[in-house]
């Protein structure tokens, strides 16, 4: 908003940005020509009733394009208020501030947002900045738009200080849930902010960088909106790893002919559907900066079909499988890049056919097929939705047939639903924040089923959730009495890693005396869990007593009999019966560590930079001075991120074995979006030799990262 009000001249290059704008075919604004005319309209007066100032006319073009039938008198109306409003008002770059919210509606108008969002969205800044009053809107434009603009004004710093932007997000998720329009908005004024960031400081600009890839992308990708969140991608790409978008920038710029290569075998296809007597559009779709990088991991060198993808589109979802057919009757298809996400549509509403092909001369092209109203989703997702306080939205306004009606209410996914939920038990604002970028770095979301038969039959969780996070899911506080979980039938430890479509029934203790372990936290994958097993252990910190016994001699105990570690400990008490490194964070000498009492009168060791130390001293627990013994050998585990292909798995325990370590045990996870984790505990002769270990295993082609195996927080993109 207006904290962000900067130059025009964006920190990626112009050239760049348009490129990505041309290839969703939006025209970039003319912030001068805007400025001049948002100049002459202040002082010729206001513009004749009976059309819109010149100002919003490209505004009014494009939200026609979409909604041929729209009222525009209420847009004039708006447009009237917020410029006069801001008249005077002037962003960093020197044009008039009127030049934002013009910019940001015209995003919308061309994503097909309806009239009542593009009014918000004029008027968005105008309460924040001007004199403009809440209850002002709601005379002039009623209860709905004055509730989208209330959802992203931001709160008073001089009320909340350094609490200020949590709180403001607090406050536009919890409008978002009762009316996703909300979100749309604080996207699109976000993505006008990040095209004109190049005139504040570099580090204001990383900082407004970092926030958007945490929390604006993962929310533009949960609700749908692809066309906002690829250009949010690059644009936050380009400064956050200025050398990787420069090499991939020069990938692009160095390979013109890439969309020829690509145009030849859209062409081929194109034939080989006319001929088959199928109605549809075949398109080149250039890969935006961030997507070429991603691809470049992948697969190293990149050849003319890897910089972009071949877009079908047709009329109904049965010709999206006709299409797939005759592609692959005609060509060789690449039957492990075959994804329907038709039948099976992401969380986030998208649908398409994945498949790849093999042309004759050898040309691997990855293609899309989807139909229009698919494609206006994906592109758009929940903005092509509408108004979701409507019961059903026409055809030709929404883009979604009356068949699908129940779809046009995307207000309270899953993810929304349980993020609503947690937020209201988040004790204060830095746990909300960090709790949110931590849920929001999920990148999938699981569907479990409740084996009681208890309503609703179903729960989502988050990939990689546990039996513990469903507990709390379906019984909230009442979850802290679970003793156990049945898994598909069989006992399963509350440990447990739940996989889509699995059957769960958990099993409470009668009483309701118990409560939940503080290794329970060493399993939580979701805030709701995290935050009510936190808020249980404070409560009851007697449930964990601690030995007042008079302090013994510094002993000596193997911390892990296998790997032979010793560690020396500091007791105070009685001895603990075992002492154990913590398997979220495997310490390793030569780590710095730290010990902490368990239940069981055991010790668990922490690297100290792992987040569960907070956490234990947060619920007042009194760290025990641990070091490690002359031993140097130690068990870790690591996990291995990376693209697919043959022979990684030989590659990856050859690099093990070649640094001198033993696999102790290996965990291969199936496939996700053609990524692949690999989970090793390893035994190492020598612990100080670790750093080489891992060095060694990111220089196997086709791995991106590897780490000491912990909880997930948010951390770099995805693509980066």
């Amino acid at each position: 908003m207006s904290a962000e009000a900067t130059n025009p001249v964006s920190a990626v290059e112009p050239a760049d940005a348009d490129v990505a704008v041309r290839r969703r075919g939006r025209p970039r604004i003319d912030l001068r020509r805007l400025g001049r005319a948002a100049l002459l309209g202040a002082t010729a007066g206001p513009a004749p009733r009976d059309r819109l100032p010149d100002a919003i006319s490209h505004v009014a073009d494009a939200h026609r394009a979409h909604h041929p039938e729209a009222d525009l008198t209420v847009l004039r109306r708006a447009y009237v208020l917020a410029e006069s409003s801001h008249r005077g008002q002037f962003r960093k770059s020197g044009e008039p501030y009127i030049t934002h919210p013009l910019a940001v509606t015209l995003i919308l108008a061309e994503l097909g947002a309806e009239t009542t969002t593009l009014t918000a969205s004029l008027l968005h800044d105008t309460v924040e900045d001007t004199e403009v009053t809440l209850d002002q809107v709601r005379r002039e434009f009623g209860a709905e738009v004055a509730h989208l603009v209330d959802g992203v004004t931001k709160v008073e710093k001089i009320d909340y200080g350094a609490a200020a932007e949590p709180e403001t997000f607090r406050k536009m998720l919890v409008a978002t849930g009762s009316d996703v329009r909300v979100m749309s908005i604080k996207l699109a004024d976000r993505l006008h902010n990040m095209r004109t960031l190049g005139v504040m400081r570099p580090e204001k600009q990383v900082r407004i960088a970092k926030v958007t890839r945490d929390v604006l992308i993962p929310l533009a990708e949960r609700l749908g909106v692809q066309a906002l969140k690829t250009e949010l991608e690059d644009l936050v790409f380009a400064i956050l790893h200025p050398e990787e978008y420069e090499t991939t920038r020069a990938l692009i710029a160095g390979n013109p002919g890439a969309a020829d290569e690509l145009g030849a075998v859209a062409e081929q296809a194109a034939a080989v559907l006319r001929e088959a007597g199928i109605g549809a559009e075949v398109l080149v779709r250039p890969r935006h900066f961030v997507s070429v990088h991603r691809v470049r991991l992948k697969r190293g060198e990149l050849r003319g079909c890897d910089f972009g993808r071949l877009l079908v589109l047709v009329a109904e979802d049965a010709d999206c499988y006709a299409v797939l057919g005759e592609l692959h009757t005609c060509f060789t298809p690449v039957v492990s890049e075959f994804k329907d996400f038709i039948a099976n549509p992401k969380f986030n509403l998208y649908q398409s056919l994945h498949t790849a092909i093999a042309a004759p001369d050898g040309t691997v092209a990855e293609v899309l097929i989807r139909t229009h109203r698919m494609h206006k989703v994906a592109e758009a997702g929940v903005v092509a939705l509408g108004n979701p306080h409507m019961g059903q939205v026409p055809t030709e306004q929404s883009g979604v047939p009356a068949e699908d009606a129940e779809r046009v209410d995307p207000t309270r996914p899953g993810w929304l639903s349980r993020l609503l939920d947690w937020q209201q038990s988040a004790p204060d604002p830095d746990t909300f924040w960090s709790s949110l970028r931590a849920d929001l770095a999920e990148d999938d979301e699981i569907t479990v089923f409740r084996a009681d038969g208890s309503t609703p039959g179903t729960i989502s969780l988050p990939a990689g959730a546990s039996c513990v996070d469903a507990a709390y899911a379906q019984h909230g506080d009442a979850a802290h009495a679970c003793l156990g979980a049945r898994v598909n039938g069989r006992l399963a430890p509350l440990s447990t890693v739940l996989g889509d479509g699995d059957a769960v029934q958990l099993l409470l203790a009668q009483d309701g005396a118990s409560g939940p372990s503080p290794e329970w936290l060493d399993h939580a994958r979701t805030p709701a869990a995290r935050i009510a097993i936190t808020g249980w252990l404070e409560a009851h910190p007697e449930s964990t007593p601690l030995a007042t016994a008079e302090p013994r001699p510094q002993v000596s105990i193997a911390a892990d009999r296998r790997s032979g570690a010793e560690l020396h400990v500091d007791l105070d008490g009685e001895p603990p019966t075992a002492v154990r490194p913590a398997g979220c964070c495997t310490p390793v000498p030569p780590d710095a560590i730290t010990g902490f009492r368990v239940r069981g009168r055991s010790v668990t060791v922490h690297r100290t930079g792992c987040s569960a130390v907070d956490a234990m001293r947060r619920l007042g627990r009194e760290p025990l001075p641990v070091s490690w013994g002359d031993t140097a050998q130690g068990r870790v585990t690591l996990v291995a991120e990376s693209f697919g292909r043959p022979g990684l798995l030989a590659d990856l325990t050859e690099a093990i074995a070649t640094a001198g370590a033993a696999v102790v045990s290996a965990n291969v996870e199936p496939p996700t979006e053609q990524r692949v984790r690999h989970t090793y505990t390893l035994h190492l002769p020598d612990a100080t030799e670790l750093a080489a270990l891992m060095r060694a295993m990111r220089e196997v082609p086709g791995v991106y990262d590897v780490s000491r195996a912990r909880h997930r927080t948010s951390g770099e993109p995805r693509g980066a």
